[in-house]
Parts: structure tokens; sequence; C-alpha cells
């Protein structure tokens, strides 16, 4: 399968934004956005005046990259969010949400989406008290994710979970630290995410044409 394997930093600064790539380093001074705020290549500096189709896609690639999915897999997302009841834009963030290498990450057992899938691919996540090792599984309203008995003395994991613990967690999850358990309470609402720059409905109308 294909996979980005570049600077995940020139993608922060490709999209403008933080998408908090690399764990603990996107919280330093020490990130690329602080220390070259501007996007990446000879041209970078240049004043470059952006179109709609220009802002669009600039949205699109920045969800993409920020849940670190392909463009076939995302487009895949969109149209079953599309089919879905509701608000289409919500419903694609909601999917993403919800995918279990994400929902790893926001528990705290992994720093970044790359560890987090990591952790998913190697076997080390339960759910429901099966393992499970699709990192795109999308979860559901009462399911249980906990690490197996073996990889809980693994000591990275346990700084990770330290680390996060002193950002907070998503409320639509409850965390149980001691046990290496998270439960998801609830699907997460679009006011509950942790996404406050993303512009979803850029993605619906870029797709809409």
């Amino acid at each position: 399968m294909a996979r980005y394997i570049g600077s995940v930093c020139k993608l922060c600064r490709r999209e403008n934004t933080k998408l908090f790539l690399k764990s603990e380093r996107c919280y330093t001074d020490k990130c690329a956005i602080v220390r070259r705020s501007f996007p990446p290549g000879q041209h970078g500096q240049a004043r470059i005046k952006q179109s709609e189709y220009s802002l669009q896609l600039r949205e699109k690639q920045k969800i993409r990259r920020l849940y670190g999915v392909l463009e076939r897999q995302f487009r895949g997302y969109f149209e079953r969010a599309a089919r879905m009841k509701g608000i289409t834009g919500d419903n694609l963030l909601q999917l993403l949400e919800r995918r279990l290498d994400n929902v790893v990450q926001r528990m705290g057992f992994a720093g970044s989406k790359k560890e987090a899938r990591q952790l998913v691919r190697h076997g080390h996540l339960l759910v429901n008290g099966r393992k499970v090792n699709i990192p795109s599984f999308i979860l559901k309203a009462g399911d249980v994710v906990e690490l197996r008995e073996k990889s809980r003395s693994i000591a990275h994991i346990q700084q990770t979970i330290s680390a996060v613990e002193k950002r907070g967690f998503p409320s639509w999850l409850e965390i149980d630290k001691g046990q290496f358990r998270g439960k998801v309470l609830s699907l997460p609402a679009r006011d509950e995410s942790t996404l406050p720059t993303v512009k979803e409905q850029l993605v619906v109308e870029l797709y809409s044409k």
C-alpha cells in the first residue's frame, strides 16, 4: 500500500498550520511552523493569490494529511458521509474521528497518527476484548479500546499517556489510565472536535462540482 515517507514537517508548512504529526515536537519551539512559517520550496515566501479552487483543495489536503489517509481512501469517506443522514461535512469529520488509529492517539496511547497506526498494526490493541489490527476500523458508541496486557509495560506508551493527559481528552471519550483502557461514550459532535481551523464545507464544495 502506498504511504508518505517524506518529511511530515513540510506538510505542516505547506498547509500553514500545525497538523501535530510529530508528537511532542509540535508543542515546542522546534516546531517547523514556529521556525519557518512559510510553505516549503524556493517560491514558498512569494505572494500567491489563491483562487476559490485553491482554497478548497488546500482544505481537503489539510484534513486528509491530518488524519493520515490517502486520496482514494479520503474520497471513499466523503461518499460514505454523503449517504448518511445529516450534514455531509460533519459526517465526514465524524467518520475520520472514529478511526481506530485516531482514537488510539486521542486516548493518549500514541503521540502521533504514525505511532498509533504502528501500535494497531502490531496487534497491541483490543476492541471489546478482541484484537483488531486495522487502523481504519470505525468505532461506534459503547466500544471499549484497551492495550493488551503484555503491551502495558512499554515505557514509551507510559510516557506518552502522561504527556497527553496534561493536554486533556475529548469529551466523547472516557479514559481509565490505570487500566490502559478507554471507551467511546458517544459519536463526536462537530463542536467537540479538536480541529477548530478545519472548514469541512470547502471540501464538500470541492467534491460537489
